[in-house]
């Protein structure tokens, strides 16, 4: 096993320990004085995890000086702003962690008439504390596949949660809500996810999908500008959007950061809008609409669902949040 599989193993034992020693002084009654019994391994196991820490960012670092990135499509259309780029600071994300060394967070942002507030709300420091998904304009949001491709992780069985774009709902986050997620692994980190298999050793990361969205399964190849599923709400997240980025192997745990740049797009820097146009039609249908046709399944015309402009393409109308 390599060290790259063996750190995050021994950062959850670190917090499983912990928590066991936090514990085991309130509920049990050990010999010896508390500094003794609880204190002093306390302090042991957070300088192991502090060096497990130090030890985990240095194994998923990339080594040497970075290649020339992966041109890839974008996984998106319409109008959208980019947070967290590698266009400003690397890693982006604070962490070479789960192969995130070059990951990029972006929201949808369609465009208002003048006068009118955003249509994505903005961040408040008290209330409301939590919003329902529907009141994000990228929940629900097609994604499509950035390359031809075959489809190595397809997960979606996890639940969209409301939004934690407020200081009361960031910092349990972050104090609370982030911390167990670590110590379950990466799949909760990343929420619903897929990863595919663009060969040569570099694997795309599409995370915090929509739950129950998936098109796509395991060992099925994927065309260009597929759609394989829906911008959501799940795991380690504030609000829906999407975190995408390339490694260069499939375990997120055991993966370092590929650079990319989208086509046409580039990678464009924090609070950067960008606009992706409609993907070309094949045989006069949108990518996403025939391959839900090639796969038996009703499009959203033939099904009778509504259908409403976000983020520059036709979706499905807003579902409820969770």
């Amino acid at each position: 096993m390599s060290v790259r599989r063996v750190v995050p193993i021994a950062m959850r034992l670190s917090w499983l320990v912990l928590i066991a020693l936090a514990i085991g002084e309130f509920v049990t009654d050990l010999p010896g004085p508390w500094w003794a019994t609880t204190l002093l391994p306390a302090l042991v196991v957070l300088a192991l995890m502090v060096a497990t820490m130090s030890l985990q960012a240095r194994t998923a670092a990339p080594r040497g000086e970075p290649g020339p990135p992966v041109e890839v499509a974008p996984p998106v259309t319409g109008r959208w702003k980019a947070l967290n780029s590698p266009a400003d600071k690397v890693p982006s994300h604070g962490t070479h962690a789960y192969g995130q060394t070059y990951a990029i967070d972006i929201v949808a942002e369609p465009e208002t008439a003048e006068g009118e507030p955003p249509a994505r709300p903005a961040f408040r420091w008290l209330w409301p504390v939590v919003r329902r998904n529907r009141a994000f304009p990228a929940f629900g949001a097609p994604l499509l596949a950035v390359a031809d491709a075959t489809v190595v992780v397809a997960s979606d069985g996890q639940r969209d949660h409301l939004s934690r774009n407020s200081l009361p709902a960031l910092a349990y986050l972050m104090l609370a809500e982030a911390p167990v997620r670590s110590i379950v692994g990466a799949h909760r980190i990343i929420g619903n996810h897929v990863i595919l298999d663009l060969g040569g050793g570099t694997y795309a990361v599409y995370a915090h999908l929509r739950r129950g969205s998936l098109r796509v399964r395991a060992g099925d190849r994927v065309r260009a500008g597929q759609g394989i599923g829906r911008v959501g709400n799940s795991g380690n997240t504030t609000e829906p959007h999407l975190h995408f980025h390339l490694m260069d192997g499939p375990d997120p745990d055991a993966a370092r950061g590929v650079p990319f740049t989208w086509r046409g797009v580039g990678v464009p820097a924090n609070g950067e809008t960008f606009t992706v146009v409609e993907p070309e039609e094949r045989g006069g249908q949108p990518i996403e609409e025939q391959a839900e046709k090639q796969a038996g399944r009703p499009t959203e015309k033939q099904a009778g669902r509504p259908v409403e402009k976000q983020a520059g393409r036709p979706v499905e109308g807003r579902a409820a949040g969770s």
